[in-house]
């Protein structure tokens, strides 16, 4: 049993990864000095986007205009005209990532309620319990609120500070993240060049373990509950990488992560681009990125302005790693705090 479960989690990896096989090298630098969340004196526990305009950063650029220009007179239309003088060097290319984590889960109460050892170990391998169903959780009322709150965040600058608005939309396929991307751009008022159509991606799920949470809907699912987005090619009925009582190393995941961001920026040439995800594939991203370590609350974000390089060369092998087998309890253990993390208390 234990073979077949390693196997299965060899060919889930390579199957993953052969799914959004770079064709080109891209090297990926992180633009710092741009924003709080770049500098380490920002302490990530206590940071709020929302109440430091994203976390912009006061400050000139080589391209602010000698002159008062009312086109370009707040900090994000000034980044704005900055992004473009940087796009005109010759083989790189800028693009200003905003990375949003969904808004609190039924799974993230769940954890709390339970306790993260007993999480862990026995109820997140379920479905649900008798009040509550966490498989590809649904957003409690607090998520749907806080969705609602960076909604109105985007309003205001949109109108106000002349953020420019995303180009494109990126969202993971479970649903916390489909409809904390809905409930965030939902009403807006947007160019009409620049239409809120979000395209949902495989490889920007969570990292995947043997928590329901973990495993998607099905795609006529998805399609009954949010009509007007658009699937990848390729994106199956079923989902084709969770598998019971497995979990994808975090190597493999960002292994992953790389093969996304090599496909968005080998197929769109947007330069301002929403991604809706989880807090471990946000980490992994911003890892393959070079940004340093910054953990988001649920229903938080963070900007990110990223040089890409294409290189001369084909990309080196992927290397795959095998999944690991996950145990489980028969029963939760008592135990609350950080002390208990994996089944050893059960035993």
């Amino acid at each position: 049993m234990l073979a077949s479960t390693l196997l299965y989690g060899l060919l889930a990896a390579v199957s993953m990864v052969d799914a959004a096989s770079p064709k080109k090298q891209i090297k990926y630098e992180v633009v710092t000095g741009i924003f709080q969340q770049d500098d380490a004196a920002t302490d990530p526990s206590t940071f709020d986007f929302l109440a430091s305009n994203f976390g912009l950063i006061n400050r000139t650029y080589p391209s602010d205009p000698k002159t008062p220009d009312s086109k370009y007179a707040t900090q994000w239309q000034r980044l704005n005209k900055y992004v473009k003088y940087l796009n005109k060097e010759k083989k790189t290319r800028y693009s200003l990532l905003f990375l949003g984590r969904h808004g609190e889960g039924f799974h993230n109460a769940a954890e709390t309620y339970f306790g993260t050892p007993a999480w862990n170990c026995f109820w997140s391998e379920r479905d649900g319990n008798a009040t509550v169903t966490w498989a590809d959780a649904k957003l409690t009322q607090n998520g749907v609120e806080q969705a609602r709150k960076v909604n109105s965040f985007w309003a205001r600058l949109l109108s106000e500070e002349g953020i420019a608005a995303p180009d494109s939309y990126y969202t993971s396929p479970l649903y916390r993240c489909l409809d904390t991307t809905r409930l965030t751009f939902a009403n807006l008022t947007l160019p009409k060049k620049k239409p809120f159509v979000p395209i949902v991606k495989e490889f920007l799920r969570e990292g995947i373990s043997a928590h329901t949470c973990d495993r998607r809907s099905s795609k006529s699912y998805i399609h009954q509950q949010f009509p007007s987005f658009v699937f990848e090619k390729g994106f199956s009925e079923a989902d084709p990488y969770w598998k019971e009582l497995m979990a994808e190393p975090s190597t493999a995941q960002d292994v992953r992560s790389k093969a996304v961001l090599d496909d968005i920026f080998t197929n769109d040439d947007a330069t301002y681009i929403s991604i809706t995800s989880h807090s471990g594939e946000i980490s992994s991203l911003l890892r393959v990125l070079g940004h340093r370590s910054f953990k988001l609350a649920t229903g938080a974000a963070i900007p990110v302005l990223v040089k890409q390089t294409t290189l001369d060369g084909a990309p080196p092998p992927s290397t795959t790693v095998p999944w690991d087998a996950q145990r489980t309890c028969a029963a939760p253990p008592e135990i609350r705090d950080s002390s208990c993390n994996d089944c050893s208390c059960c035993l």
